[in-house]
C-alpha cells in the first residue's frame, strides 16, 4: 500500500526524477553512482506511491512517454525531452563528471 505523509515525493516529480538519472545511466554505464540512484527512485515510486509496473514507452522529438500501473490501473505520463534530457548534458558538460 502506498503510503502518504509529509517527507513523500510527489509521483510525476518521482518519475521524472527517475527519468533524469535513468537517461544518465543509461548513457554512462560505468557510473555506479547513477545506477544507485536509479534504485533509490525505483524504491520510491514502488514504496511511497505504489507504482508496481513503468517504462518508457516513446521519444519524438519533443516528449517522453512513461506508462506506469497504480492499483491496478495504467497511466501515461509524458515529459519534456529537452527538460528530461538536460541534467546528462549539464554532467556531460561539467568536466569533473569525466
Amino acid at each position: 500500500m502506498a503510503r502518504k505523509g509529509r517527507g513523500t515525493m510527489r509521483l510525476q516529480d518521482a518519475l521524472f526524477n527517475w527519468l533524469q538519472i535513468y537517461l544518465v545511466a543509461e548513457a554512462r554505464p560505468e557510473d555506479n553512482a547513477a545506477k544507485e540512484t536509479v534504485k533509490f527512485f525505483d524504491h520510491i515510486l514502488k514504496e511511497d506511491h505504489g507504482v508496481t509496473e513503468y517504462s518508457i514507452t516513446a521519444f519524438d522529438a519533443t516528449m517522453i512517454h512513461i506508462r506506469y500501473t497504480v492499483q491496478g490501473k495504467t497511466k501515461m505520463q509524458m515529459f519534456s525531452r529537452e527538460q528530461a534530457e538536460q541534467f546528462l548534458a549539464d554532467m556531460d558538460s561539467d568536466s569533473k563528471y569525466h
